[in-house]
């Protein structure tokens, strides 16, 4: 089987700005270094409401509450454009407000880590109930509530970490260890939220697909963090935490990672286990990294700018076999960014895009998107990074006048139809390509767009093993028509009807009639 079908897929967001504020790694490095500096004072001056943030035409974007083309034409600067009357859901998830991200990650906890202090915790008990994806049980696993004094003990003296909302202590994470900082309060709160972001999506994927979690059969994970102790600092497994919460009982799973690489490189190994018959229902999905909330804010607060990464990213995808409704992953046109392929941006397109394409016959025109590191230009533009999905497209339209696919004189027309708008926050792994899978299925299921490639490139030199440069990519298309695998058993649209037995034995008959005919 060369290809495989994407049935459904999830987006969702949790607006953590005081998660950001004391645990986003550049305010929390900035604390633990300078205690409360000037930057630190002025940072909670331009935080976004929740308001602000579901109002936001990026945010709004992402999980579907707006669509694509209508994000293109949102008025810009969108930070002084908010969109009114803009809703928590969209068709793809949800923009969960911080109070019920806390319940979310005490829901979470099967280890007694995470404490919230009781009226807080009985009214966000009543919120999350509400929420469509909560039903009664996972609701019910809302535990660890304690009197404010236990928790402020609990931060005081056992090295707990305090969780916040309204600017008041509402709760703590407790640490796991005396001496293992695998286990210390900030890294369990960390994997912690990646859990429940992980757990959210899935849930929005499951309601989506029409699918229910024991049908779920196999489950990676391939955010950026890294769960374990000091004997074996990441192994996992985010994968089956988040199915066992999301009542997937029949499932297992893994963890894959590779920095801003890793959700396209998991996707395409998730895709060739769904083709190679070893799973029939397997998820790919990923949380938020609490460290790059507030990434870029130092930058931000010196220029007047509202402070954006106030949001965990997450997602999650459905892969099953072909059966000719889906759109599908092709697995005969990946690209791959070898050993020997270089770091200069150059080659690294030339890997990713022109070499498969090329593979097939196919020219750059072919592609109606390119969908690579797709972060939201208010955040990077500012911090000195440029626009990085205008630098992407940019360098493939360079790339396809070197090849002699393109005119120079075209490239702009080229960058304007081909190209994507940021829409990501700067999670690492979440912009890289994903967040237009859902875009993209629905245009292709529209029959207004033929074929996107998502592009995953990741920066390995941040584990201090290599300078390599990473990526990956694939292509999205309509199905050709329902694989082996799926015809299997079944008559399905495309495929051969079923005859009757009269129709076999007259077909039988006539074949031998004709093979005695021969003989004689």
């Amino acid at each position: 089987m060369s290809s495989v079908g994407i049935k459904g897929y999830s987006y969702c967001l949790n607006h953590t700005p005081e998660l950001g504020l004391h645990y986003g790694s550049t305010p929390f490095v900035e604390r633990e270094a300078k205690g409360e500096s000037d930057f630190l004072k002025s940072l909670p001056r331009y935080i976004q409401t929740y308001e602000q943030a579901a109002g936001y035409a990026p945010n709004q974007a992402y999980i579907g509450g707006i669509d694509y083309e209508a994000f293109e034409g949102a008025k810009t600067p969108w930070i002084e454009n908010y969109l009114t009357n803009a809703q928590r859901y969209g068709r793809y998830g949800e923009i969960m407000p911080e109070d019920e991200f806390l319940g979310l990650m005490a829901i979470c906890d099967v280890f007694d880590l995470i404490w919230l202090e009781k009226s807080f915790a009985d009214e966000v008990k009543t919120k999350l109930s509400k929420d469509p994806v909560m039903n009664e049980s996972i609701v019910a696993r809302l535990k660890g509530v304690h009197e404010l004094a236990e928790i402020e003990t609990e931060v005081k003296d056992k090295k707990g970490r305090p969780l916040y909302y309204g600017g008041k202590i509402v709760g703590c994470v407790r640490n796991g260890h005396e001496i293992d900082d695998c286990l210390f309060a900030y890294v369990l709160m960390e994997n912690l939220a990646c859990k429940a972001g992980g757990v959210l999506a899935l849930l929005h994927l499951l309601k989506n697909s029409g699918t229910k979690p024991e049908e779920i059969d196999f489950v990676i994970e391939c955010s950026e963090e890294g769960a374990g102790d000091m004997n074996q600092r990441a192994g996992g497994n985010f994968a089956k935490a988040v199915a066992e919460i999301a009542g997937c009982v029949n499932a297992s799973g893994c963890d894959i990672r590779g920095f801003c690489a890793g959700p396209v490189n998991a996707l395409i190994s998730g895709a060739s286990q769904v083709a190679a018959g070893a799973r029939k229902n397997c998820v790919v999905l990923a949380g938020g990294a609490v460290p790059k909330l507030y990434m870029n804010s130092r930058d931000h607060v010196k220029k007047g700018l509202p402070a954006l990464e106030d949001c965990l990213g997450n997602f999650a995808v459905l892969l099953v076999p072909d059966d000719g409704t889906n759109p599908v992953i092709r697995l005969d046109a990946l690209g791959k960014h070898s050993v020997g392929a270089g770091a200069a941006p150059q080659a690294v397109a030339s890997a990713l895009i022109y070499e498969p394409l090329s593979a097939q016959n196919l020219s750059f025109g072919d592609v109606d998107k390119y969908a690579a590191e797709l972060q939201i230009p208010e955040i990077t533009l500012p911090a000195g990074a440029g626009d990085v999905p205008h630098a992407n497209i940019k360098m493939t339209a360079a790339l396809a006048v070197m090849k002699k696919a393109l005119e120079k004189s075209e490239m702009d027309g080229f960058i304007k139809k081909h190209g994507v708008i940021g829409f990501a926050h700067t999670q690492g792994h979440i912009p890289s390509g994903v967040p237009f899978i859902g875009v993209a299925c629905d245009h292709i299921k529209a029959g207004t767009m033929k074929r996107v490639m998502i592009i995953g490139k990741g920066s390995l030199f941040l584990a201090r093993l290599t300078n390599l440069a990473d990526g990956a990519s694939f292509l999205i298309e309509p199905s050709g028509g329902a694989s082996d695998a799926s015809k299997a058993g079944a008559s399905r649209p495309g495929t051969p009807a079923a005859v009757s037995k009269e129709d076999v034995k007259s077909m039988i008959l006539e074949a031998l009639s004709e093979i005695v005919g021969k003989l004689s």
